[in-house]
Parts: C-alpha cells; sequence; structure tokens
C-alpha cells in the first residue's frame, strides 16, 4: 500500500518527499554501518575466544584487521555524498544501547554476555535494516512517479531547474 496519494504532488513536492526519505535513509544507514562495526568486532571477540588466540591490549588495536575483513556485498544503490550529524536520535540511541550492554568492556566480560551484547548490536541492526528497505521502497516509488511523469507529460524544465 502506498504511503503517498501521487496524484495530489506536484513534481516539485515528488522530488522534495524523496529528497527527505533520502535523507532518513542516509541517518538510519549510517547508524546501521555503526552498529555492523560494533557487531564485528562483538563477533570477532567471540571468534578470538572460541579459537583460544591471545588478546591484544585492547580492541582498538584490533580493528584494522577487524574491518579489513570481507563481509560480503553492500547496497546495489550508488553511493551519494551525505552530511549527516553523529548526533541523530539513532546514533544516540546506539550509544545508550552499547552503553546499557556493557559494549566498552567487552574484552573483559564472560562468553555469554558477549554473545548478548552481539545478539542485541544484530538487533538492532536488523531493525535498521528493515526501516532502510521500507524507505528504499518508497524512495522507488517517487522515483518512478517522477519518471512516469516525465515519460508522459515530458520534463517541465523550469521546475528542474529550480530546485
Amino acid at each position: 500500500m502506498s504511503k503517498f496519494d501521487l496524484s495530489t504532488l506536484s513534481l516539485v513536492e515528488i522530488r522534495q518527499q524523496r529528497n527527505e526519505l533520502q535523507a532518513q535513509e542516509d541517518a538510519v544507514s549510517f547508524a546501521r554501518r555503526i552498529a555492523q562495526g560494533r557487531l564485528d568486532i562483538a563477533n570477532d571477540e567471540l571468534r578470538r575466544r572460541a579459537e583460544k588466540s591471545p588478546s591484544t591490549e585492547s580492541v582498538t588495536s584490533d580493528l584494522a584487521g577487524i574491518f579489513g575483513q570481507e563481509h560480503g556485498g553492500g547496497s546495489a544503490r550508488p553511493p551519494r555524498e551525505t552530511n549527516f550529524s553523529p548526533d541523530h536520535d539513532l546514533v544516540r540511541d546506539l550509544e545508550r544501547l552499547c552503553e546499557d550492554i556493557g559494549f566498552g568492556s567487552l574484552r573483559t566480560l564472560d562468553v555469554d554476555s558477549v554473545k548478548q551484547i552481539a545478539g542485541s548490536l544484530s538487533e538492532f541492526e536488523n531493525q535498521r535494516s528493515a526501516e532502510r528497505r521500507r524507505l528504499f521502497d518508497q524512495i522507488d516509488e517517487l522515483t518512478v512517479e517522477l519518471i512516469r511523469r516525465y515519460k508522459d507529460d515530458g520534463p517541465d524544465v523550469e521546475s528542474i531547474l529550480g530546485d
């Protein structure tokens, strides 16, 4: 079901709505990437313990190795330049979550606690992924309508140049 009644929106309003949704997606995507990075750190700690590998001084000294690993493909969408504030509500939510679950003490916790941290981070990341997919669906719907109108009605050069 469409969130938008596209028939009542002008081209300018459709583009504006799409831009707003893209900004929301940027924020969700940013918070999701931070959560993924922290999840990678927690999973690496679990791997290190399972393999009985010695720990280094701190997690931060292992970051290059953790983040240098290939974890699968990313979005098929081309990247956009974003100006995103790390003070966004979603980032603050993630920071509170990490504080509540003891992420900063990862190396000193028992295995079950590290598994709980990984589970909490995975749940946060999954919620952001679902939110991101919904936003993509809405953005795609608006994009399809823009394309349809350009094809059917021809582009309105004045409104294109006015943006």
